[in-house]
């Protein structure tokens, strides 16, 4: 197993490389670090700043001078709030991770348990109605479903028995005050809804469709020809069996929207990765947006990697591939 782990590892690190180096050059063609300061009238700041930043030297010798500076934690400095661009990704970053995590493990919780009460009732009056579900869920906008969200569980429920305060919050993850787990927690569930309604949608059809292939195997018609249980043939043969592809696709998944909870995030004012980048383009923050990109990219292979992990521990066949 840990010759596996480590071959994947080999194999991810050149990507990184490889994407971080696009993403370099993409940004220096796209963006003018130095854009504010061609109004400047004295030429001669112009002229420092660009011998300074190394802009006047060809992109892979800027690309190398960067990620030397980079892996040694020196991450640049924004132009948009003059602090170091460390400080703004790593607060960002932990708050992304924990919308994450709660998001992946109730979703994961509920596709599960829906995808295979649709497999083992097929054609049932639940499965039919929990797949016109996940049709709607899979066909909603993120954007109009959590202002849905909102004045559903919000803001309807305040103006209805007239409290001081929501039922469940929405703006942030804490409250100015604090307030404890409970505030944490009525701060999460909206934006956790919004993030993982489609990915429920999505993910119950796959498990529903891994777990039907699952059950019409060999093995599986064998195990019920022996005896055994109804509930430990889905458990324990085609559920661990259809749970290997599951976790890759919720793996490859959650590596995705790590850089793509700008709507969710904007939308509750939570100030995570989607917030700071779109922050940072808007006022063409190249300092920022360069190491959030390349952090973004080496998250989206983390889980990859972290795909192909799960998947040998499940299926050890896969190790001797």
């Amino acid at each position: 197993m840990l010759t596996y782990v480590l071959r994947r590892f080999g194999y991810s690190v050149p990507v990184v490389l490889v994407a971080s180096f696009l993403l370099f050059w993409g940004v220096r063609t796209a963006f003018d670090p130095l854009a504010k300061l061609r109004f400047v009238p004295d030429p001669t700041v112009l002229a420092r700043e660009t011998a300074r930043l190394g802009l006047d030297r060809p992109v892979p010798v800027q690309y190398w001078l960067w990620l030397k500076e980079f892996v040694t934690g020196d991450w640049g400095t924004s132009s948009r709030t003059g602090g170091p661009v460390r400080d703004l990704i790593f607060p960002a970053l932990g708050t992304t991770l924990q919308l994450l995590f709660w998001g992946a493990l109730f979703a994961s919780l509920v596709a599960l348990a829906v995808g295979v009460y649709s497999a083992v009732r097929q054609y049932s009056v639940g499965d039919f109605a929990l797949t016109g579900l996940s049709y709607v869920g899979i066909a909603m906008p993120p954007f109009w479903l959590g202002l849905i969200l909102i004045q559903v569980l919000a803001a309807w429920p305040q103006q209805q028995f007239g409290t001081a305060d929501p039922p469940l919050y929405f703006v942030g993850l804490h409250s100015a005050s604090g307030g404890g787990f409970g505030d944490y927690v009525r701060h999460l569930v909206l934006p956790v809804l919004t993030l993982t309604v489609g990915l429920v949608a999505s993910w119950s059809r796959y498990t529903r469709a891994t777990m039907l292939e699952t059950l019409a195997s060999d093995y599986v018609r064998t195990a019920r020809a022996k005896g055994v249980p109804r509930w430990q043939v889905i458990t324990r043969h085609a559920l661990r069996t259809a749970l290997g592809p599951f976790v890759s696709i919720a793996a490859v998944d959650a590596g995705i929207l790590f850089g793509g909870l700008v709507v969710t995030e904007q939308i509750f004012a939570i100030r995570g990765m989607g917030r700071l980048f779109l922050d940072s383009l808007v006022s063409g923050d190249v300092f920022v947006l360069i190491p959030w990109m390349l952090v973004v990219a080496a998250a989206v292979i983390v889980f990859n990697l972290l795909a192909d992990v799960s998947y040998a521990l499940l299926d050890p066949r896969v190790r001797l591939r």
